[in-house]
């Protein structure tokens, strides 16, 4: 599914090209006096006892900046060196993810020096989280045990789609005042109220996931006030937001035959075939046999795949997914298979209101199919080549077929009026996936891309890859970006090794290879959305 034509060099090397500045920031960027509309408090954690707390209004309709205000939950792990460079806005992507934990995390995981130039700021966008007010359409959607997402007759799909369809009215009853307004380029205009609340004339970036597209939008309206912008497993801004969703169907099913290719590679500790075909059929069996007699009473097909889905992202989880995997099938015991779906797969109150926002926000920034004779034809042709989470994602995305706000349209993130950006993708990422890297390292005219050769995992930096975390600290300490010869590409990091195998029953989550589990941290913070 990837293109890597603009890869010229093996996997595991590392490149570096010439290096080149981008701009220094004026003094008064990163001189510029805090606004008194923000004031700070005390929040501190044991992980991190600097952390501050505040809270922005923002205007619902920016375009009423007078009229009805939401508030914006922020959080702050403060400067403390001397050379100040501003704000560093950080995003875990989504939509709909928290990112107040987001200031902690990456304040702890840049190297001191850098970490202590910048006041490293994450946030709940509007409608998430303790931003207020934050939305919640159908509270409990997800519980178990839910309707299997793969329809075997036109009763099944017809239950599946009426379910979609009273999401979507349940949205448009409950908050009809708002979905208007619960879009991408709305949240971009938020960023710049911060902005504008911390003093600062331009604003440092830092974004994962739909994070990405963010932080492009936001670059595309406000060219002038982008200081540093890192965007890290890249949105394809061409397919805002149907057709990423096919794409992810494609990826998600390599990477779920990636895991078996795994299982199968350690057939010794988990006792399911050395053939990952083979590995791959037994789980489709288990999927049938959930379907007859959900695990626990909790996990049946839908279960299953939202427990599953979580691999996709992030291989650290696999040594826990395979052991909950071996035990079921070679020991009938479903233990194991329930503590994996209560730890990856169950939604609790925050995944309703993340639902909620993900839903609100991509079914308002661009148009879907109307016509279901679409959605139930192009799901059944990527399901006929790629079972894995299809059939699921569709029924995610579906209340959009119904949505009752009329779509915007895309914003077009062609520009070239930034400073040098620094993007970065791993080539096998499945949530999203290589294409859209290039597309979007395209679309920004001064960008620089850095790849993680044979990488799967989504969200890449920060996660323990030393020669990614490399060329993101040289940018945020000094502006320096990549250029490399490399057709599409400024710089190839190897990736990350892949996990060695836990106890085979074991429903311990086994830790990443690196030095400080930083991999495992980031995922948590990342969540799964589709």
């Amino acid at each position: 599914m990837t293109n890597r034509a603009g890869i010229l060099v093996a996997v595991g090397a590392t490149v570096a090209g010439l290096m080149t500045a981008a701009p220094s920031p004026a003094s008064a960027d990163s001189g510029a006096p805090r606004a008194a509309s923000l004031k700070w408090t005390d929040c501190g954690t044991e992980a991190h006892p600097t952390l501050q707390c505040a809270s922005v209004r923002s205007p619902l309709d920016h375009d009423d900046p007078s009229g009805r205000q939401v508030t914006l939950a922020l959080s702050r792990i403060p400067h403390t060196a001397k050379t100040f460079q501003g704000p560093l806005l950080v995003n875990p992507g989504g939509p709909g993810g928290s990112g107040l934990s987001m200031a902690g995390f990456v304040a702890a995981s840049l190297p001191e020096a850098v970490a202590a130039q910048y006041d490293v700021i994450g946030f709940d966008p509007r409608g998430v989280g303790r931003s207020r007010p934050a939305l919640d359409c159908v509270p409990k959607y997800f519980d178990p045990v839910r309707p299997d997402p793969v329809p075997r007759s036109v009763r099944d799909e017809q239950t599946n789609r009426e379910r979609a369809r009273g999401f979507a009215a349940a949205c448009g009853e409950k908050y009809p005042d708002l979905l208007p307004y619960m879009d991408t380029p709305s949240a971009a205009k938020d960023l710049d109220v911060i902005r504008r609340a911390t003093g600062s004339r331009r604003l440092n970036y830092f974004g994962y996931s739909y994070g990405t597209y963010l932080g492009a939008v936001y670059a595309k309206l406000f060219p002038e006030r982008v200081r540093r912008l890192v965007l890290d497993s890249n949105v394809n801004p061409d397919g805002v937001w149907y057709a990423d969703n096919l794409d992810q169907d494609y990826a998600f099913d390599t990477r779920h035959k990636a895991f078996a290719a795994w299982v199968a590679k350690y057939d010794a500790a988990y006792g399911l075939g050395g053939d990952p075909a083979k590995v791959e059929a037994a789980w489709y069996r288990m999927r049938d046999a959930v379907r007859e007699h959900p695990a626990g009473g909790k996990v049946g097909p839908g279960e299953l795949d939202d427990t599953f889905l979580p691999g996709g992202y992030y291989n650290g989880y696999w040594p826990t997914l395979a052991g909950a995997f071996a035990a079921y099938v070679n020991d009938k015991d479903v233990k194991p298979l329930v503590a994996a779906y209560e730890r990856f797969g169950a939604v609790d109150a925050a995944g309703d209101n993340g639902y909620t926002v993900y839903t609100a926000v991509q079914c308002r920034d661009a148009r879907w199919p109307r016509d279901w004779e679409a959605w139930r034809g192009d799901s059944w042709w990527a399901h006929a080549k790629a079972p894995f989470m299809t059939w699921g994602n569709t029924w995610y995305n579906a209340p959009c077929a119904d949505w009752p706000v009329e779509p915007l349209n895309p914003v077009r993130v062609s520009n070239r009026a930034v400073p040098p950006a620094l993007l970065f993708q791993a080539t096998d990422d499945a949530a999203t996936p290589y294409e859209g890297g290039v597309t979007l390292h395209r679309e920004l005219g001064n960008s620089s891309l850095v790849v993680e050769e044979g990488g799967g995992n989504h969200g890449v930096t920060l996660s323990g890859n030393a020669c990614l975390d490399r060329y993101l600290a040289d940018y945020l300490a000094e502006g320096t970006v990549p250029r490399g010869q490399h057709g599409d590409v400024d710089a190839v990091c190897a990736k990350t090794p892949d996990p060695e195998p836990a106890a085979a029953t074991s429903a311990r989550p086994a830790p990443r290879p690196d030095a400080n589990g930083r991999g495992n941290t980031l995922h948590r913070l990342l969540g799964f959305r589709r």
